[in-house]
């Protein structure tokens, strides 16, 4: 599969960069400036802003699916929702219609149940995250009016560490879990791309207790 990767140099869009080429994808990465990542034979980069659409539509042009670990900026509070618009637009364009991207834990779908602990567990992100928090909330709501078979992953806390294979996720219900490995959110991400899962939905998902 030929995959476009956003956040292709971030801490947790590394690791899906090693989880995609690992399982024989071709990927286009899109990168800042040139050199933060050394292209090869299943890797090639596009140089530029998430937000530009002339780039965005030479990342996504011919590709299968996009993904994204785009993480927040520091005072930038509106990355994630331009981003989204100029990614959905660029998509459309292209043709592409799959999206798989990672949200956060502190925004709201309708149908969610959620138990109190996450209830308190996600008021205290928004309130301690606010204007990023809120881009996360609006990034949703661009991805979720658009016809795209997109999925929004939402971890709770990003921890560093080994995968460990015990994923638990769910489209409404939240996970027991308060933390995910980032090599675990990794894998789950590359595996829903592949897989198809979890259409039109933004499932709760973190790495299960032991």
């Amino acid at each position: 599969m030929n995959v476009a990767l956003l956040g292709a140099t971030g801490r947790t869009g590394v690791l899906v960069l090693d989880e995609l080429l690992m399982r024989g994808h071709a990927v286009r990465a899109l990168v800042r400036s040139e050199g933060r990542i050394t292209p090869g034979a299943a890797i090639t980069t596009v140089v530029g802003d998430s937000r530009d659409r002339d780039t965005l539509s030479e990342l996504v042009g011919g590709v299968e699916a996009v993904m994204s670990a785009l993480g927040p900026r520091a005072r930038d509070e509106s990355l994630h929702r331009d981003t989204a618009k100029a990614l959905v637009a660029s998509m459309h364009d292209a043709g592409v219609r799959r999206f798989v991207g990672v949200s956060g834990m502190g925004i709201d779908v309708p149908g969610d149940q959620r138990s109190l602990s996450a209830k308190v567990a996600a008021s205290l992100v928004k309130l301690v995250g606010g204007a990023v928090s809120r881009d996360k909330q609006l990034e949703y709501e661009v991805f979720s009016a658009s016809d795209l078979d997109w999925t929004l992953a939402r971890p709770p806390r990003l921890a560093d560490g080994e995968e460990t294979g015990r994923l638990e996720h769910d489209a409404r219900r939240s996970t027991r879990s308060t933390k995910i490995r980032r090599a675990d959110l990794a894998t789950f991400l590359v595996d829903v791309a592949e897989q198809g899962l979890y259409l039109r939905q933004a499932p709760f998902v973190a790495t299960a207790r032991r």
